[in-house]
């Protein structure tokens, strides 16, 4: 691999949906739910994928809309009321406010962000930060909370509610588990090593641990070498600015991860977006970087990198891997591929995106992944060339900085990969692999049937269910835990202020009993707070929908 040194993010906003002739003026179109491709530049895009590529992105009726905006001005209106009563003395002021001899100061705050948290946020904040004491599995157990002044503070009862179905965890193979027999060599390392190493990889913290994991790593990817790192947020945000700088361009997809975002702009590469999976986007960003080259001076940029992650958390979708790889491959560019949330969760056995559309692992730049989903634990890698893992070693900031991976952490890691590449003797690891497809497609199929709107792709373990008004977001979370399910409910700014939504994350370790009780619970939910606003006809069969892709403009 050429020197590294590329790569960068921006930020994004959302979803603009389009009808189906604008689709296929772009070139991709939608139609019996499978995404298809047609003729571009003459090649087919049909021909690059091995499998059909099935994704829903269904636009809510119009009513929705105007209902969803009406709700934020109605809470808004009533917000500045409220804010004119606490001025007065009216209404107790529980927020911190700024002491009298900092009042010439510039606000530490930006004063929207103060009256959304305080006006909004405030009245479903019961939703979010629940402790749970237990092992994060297909089921926890919650410590109850409950509050005197409206969600400002809370206190616990000492009550603790058992056997919550957990749909909000990353557990997607069931490695986060307390079996004594399955951690047992973990048990083992945590006697020899400890819990801390007290000292960074480039001084005294480089174990033998971790040198087993990063060829253990290497292996299960088919790639020359590997390096892992104890934080996964920090293995984007810290060595992306290893990899990128000055003269060099990042093209980074609108939907990608804050880590991408924060490691693209610390960088000081130059960012530009394309619009969520758009191959045309794409390519008009990638024609220009070479006819016009850099600002003002002209000169052709040092690198061009193509920031992507396998499956989009808030979205549900998975990246067109063949065609940003075909794009990467005509224009000379790099690719770096985020797969934290697909590795170990597709594939035929769980080695991510790559292998779920049956490319090499050679066709992508820079591989990086995170340990704390699939595989129950801590940290993320970077993977490749072994000129690129070489340079990392002596570049990367988390190397040089930051403490090493704690070795019963690494050892949970080496157990679980092992078990996926069946290296412990049994098919356990490609039975979890099969059973989270399996449970996915199956979640994902009852939800369409009941005319709630989805989104993403039907093998993607992410599943947001759309609510748009921001009196649903508390309401169904409060209710769903009633029944005894626990759910991950997301809002403004997280999303696009008319999509709220609740995300599962479907799990390996989930039985069928429990996700028929937590369809139950949906159905009956959707009902009563008129969840359900699909306009195409339930049907077991989801080939016959004919849904508008998401697509945008040229």
């Amino acid at each position: 691999m050429a020197n590294p040194s590329a790569v960068c993010n921006g930020h994004l906003h959302h979803h603009h949906h389009q009808k189906q002739n604008n689709l296929l003026k772009s070139g991709i179109y939608k139609k019996n739910g499978i995404t298809k491709g047609m003729k571009k530049n003459g090649v087919s895009n049909g021909t690059l994928y091995k499998k059909t590529f099935i994704e829903h992105f269904e636009q809510a009726p119009m009513y929705v809309a105007v209902l969803t905006f009406l709700g934020f001005g109605v809470g808004t209106v009533f917000g500045y009321l409220r804010d004119f009563m606490r001025a007065w003395g009216l209404e107790k002021r529980n927020i911190a406010a700024e002491r009298e001899q900092q009042k010439d100061f510039v606000p530490l705050y930006q004063d929207f962000e103060n009256f959304y948290t305080r006006n909004l946020y405030m009245r479903i904040r019961d939703n979010w930060n629940r402790p749970i004491c237990s092992v994060p599995g297909p089921q926890f157990d919650l410590m109850e909370r409950v509050t005197d002044d409206y969600n400002w503070t809370f206190r616990f009862t000492g009550r603790i509610i058992k056997n919550v179905i957990n749909m909000g965890s990353y557990n997607y193979l069931g490695f986060a588990e307390t079996d004594v027999n399955a951690l047992k060599t973990v048990t083992i390392e945590l006697q020899k090593y400890g819990t801390g190493i007290c000292s960074t990889r480039q001084e005294m913290g480089t174990l033998d641990k971790h040198v087993e994991l990063e060829k253990l790593v290497a292996k299960f990817l088919g790639v020359e070498d590997a390096m892992v790192f104890g934080m996964g947020f920090a293995t984007n945000s810290m060595n992306i600015p290893a990899l990128v700088g000055k003269g060099c361009l990042i093209l980074s997809d609108e939907l990608n991860h804050t880590s991408l975002v924060l490691g693209a702009r610390l960088s000081g590469a130059t960012i530009r977006i394309f619009k969520h999976n758009n191959m045309q986007s794409l390519e008009k960003l990638l024609r220009d970087a070479i006819i016009y080259g850099q600002p003002r001076s002209r000169r052709a940029w040092r690198k061009i990198i193509i920031l992507v992650e396998g499956i989009y958390s808030m979205e549900g979708s998975i990246v067109r891997l063949p065609e940003i790889v075909s794009l990467k491959k005509k224009y000379k560019a790099y690719l770096y591929l985020d797969e934290a949330h697909s590795i170990g969760a597709v594939g035929a056995t769980g080695r991510g995106v790559v292998e779920y559309f049956g490319m090499s692992p050679d066709d992508v730049d820079v591989l990086m992944g995170t340990f704390t989903k699939s595989f129950g634990a801590a940290g993320g890698y970077i993977a490749g060339k072994k000129d690129l893992v070489d340079f990392l070693r002596t570049h990367s900031h988390s190397a040089v900085y930051a403490t090493s991976m704690c070795p019963p952490v690494a050892e949970q890691i080496i157990r679980a990969m092992k078990c996926l590449m069946g290296l412990d003797g049994t098919t356990q690891g490609l039975q979890r692999v099969r059973q989270l497809g399996k449970n996915t497609r199956y979640f994902r199929r009852r939800l369409h049937e009941m005319g709630f709107i989805i989104y993403g792709n039907d093998d993607s373990p992410v599943v947001p269910l759309l609510l748009y008004m921001p009196g649903k977001i508390g309401a169904f979370a409060r209710r769903m835990l009633e029944k005894n399910i626990g759910v991950v409910v997301v809002g403004f700014p997280a999303t696009p202020i008319t999509e709220s939504r609740a995300r599962f994350c479907v799990s390996a370790a989930h039985t069928r009993e429990m996700l028929d009780t937590v369809l139950n619970a949906l159905d009956e939910l959707g009902d009563f707070l008129h969840l359900k606003y699909s306009r195409y006809s339930k049907s077991s069969h989801p080939e016959l929908y004919e849904e508008t892709r998401l697509e945008l403009e040229d």
